[in-house]
């Protein structure tokens, strides 16, 4: 299914839609918030800009709205953070795990800002902008129970909201993502 069918699809499922955005508005959102949207992103959201609660309204730029997007964007690492805390998450990649919790949090902090950023969709479905290319899947990321939830952004928009089944995901195919995948 193409981009559009995806659209109308989403439509007919009671999901509103704005006109996309223009490659002005992408450059501005991107330069904002210090992301690049991968490729197929960039595509879906330049033919239609879903604005139905819980996705992200990348044109309203209301200090609210950028308020509430830059906190997305920093939301998995307030989960690792957090389980870190309180459920004794250690990332084996990182170490070994500092006895001080602050050295710790930091290490995590540290860490954080060498692997793919994580773009907020809907809820708490992201896609990675790293590898920029299409095809990137997409990850439900709650703390650190982060699952697949799409071999990638229109395999996604399918299951989310019940056009496709979560078995029918393709778990062999998807695209591995630096960190993030061995999570």
């Amino acid at each position: 299914m193409d981009i559009r069918k995806t659209v109308d699809s989403l439509k007919y499922k009671g999901i509103s839609f704005e006109s996309g955005l223009s490659l002005q508005e992408i450059d501005s959102v991107e330069s904002l918030y210090d992301i690049k949207f991968p490729p197929d992103l960039k595509e879906f959201l330049c033919i239609a800009l879903p604005i139905t609660n819980n996705f992200v309204n990348w044109r309203d730029m209301s200090e609210g709205n950028i308020r509430s997007i830059k906190d997305r964007l920093i939301w998995p690492l307030e989960g690792m953070i957090f389980d870190i805390e309180h459920n004794e998450f250690w990332y084996s990649g990182w170490g070994i795990k500092p006895n001080d919790l602050k050295e710790a949090i930091n290490v995590c902090k540290n860490e954080m800002t060498k692997v793919p950023k994580l773009i907020p969709i809907y809820s708490h479905r992201y896609i990675p902008s790293q590898p920029q290319e299409a095809g990137n899947p997409i990850f439900s990321v709650y703390q650190t129970d982060i699952i697949y939830y799409g071999e990638d952004l229109l395999s996604y928009l399918q299951i989310e909201f019940d056009i496709k089944k979560y078995s029918d995901i393709k778990f062999d195919s998807i695209k591995h993502i630096r960190f993030w995948s061995e999570l």
